[in-house]
C-alpha cells in the first residue's frame, strides 16, 4: 500500500523559496508518476507539477513553469518541490500524489500547509 507523507511547508514572505519534502512507502515506485496538488481555501484542488519516477520526465502548470522544479531522489524514495519567487497567489494546502502510469487513481497525501505573506 503506498504511503505518502508531506513535510516543509511553513510561512514565508512574498519573494521567498521553500523546500517541500514527501516520503514514499510500500512499494517500489517504477513505472509510478509522482505530483503535487495544491489546494486554496474556497477553490479546487489543482494540479502543479508531476514527474515520472522511471526517467524522471517532468510536468509543470502554467502557473509555477520557471519558479517551481520537481525533483526525485530514487535511493532514499523521496519526492521533492523546490519553489523560488513565491506570491500569495501559491499559498494554500500542497498534496504529495502518486499513481500508476496506467491508472488514474491518485493516492494522496494528508498534505502540508504553505502560506504567503505580501
Amino acid at each position: 500500500q503506498v504511503q505518502l507523507l508531506e513535510s516543509g511547508g511553513g510561512l514565508v514572505q512574498a519573494g521567498d523559496s521553500l523546500r517541500l519534502s514527501c516520503a514514499a512507502s510500500g512499494r517500489t515506485f517504477g513505472g509510478y508518476v509522482m505530483a503535487w496538488f495544491r489546494q486554496a481555501p474556497g477553490k479546487e484542488r489543482k494540479f502543479v507539477a508531476s514527474i515520472r519516477w522511471s526517467g524522471g520526465t517532468t510536468d509543470y502548470a502554467d502557473s509555477v513553469k520557471g519558479r517551481f522544479v520537481i525533483s526525485r531522489d530514487n535511493a532514499k524514495n523521496m519526492v521533492y518541490l523546490q519553489m523560488n519567487s513565491l506570491k500569495p497567489e501559491d499559498a494554500a494546502i500542497y498534496y504529495c500524489t502518486a499513481r500508476q502510469e496506467y491508472s488514474v487513481l491518485w493516492t494522496w497525501g494528508q498534505g502540508t500547509q504553505v502560506t504567503v505573506s505580501s
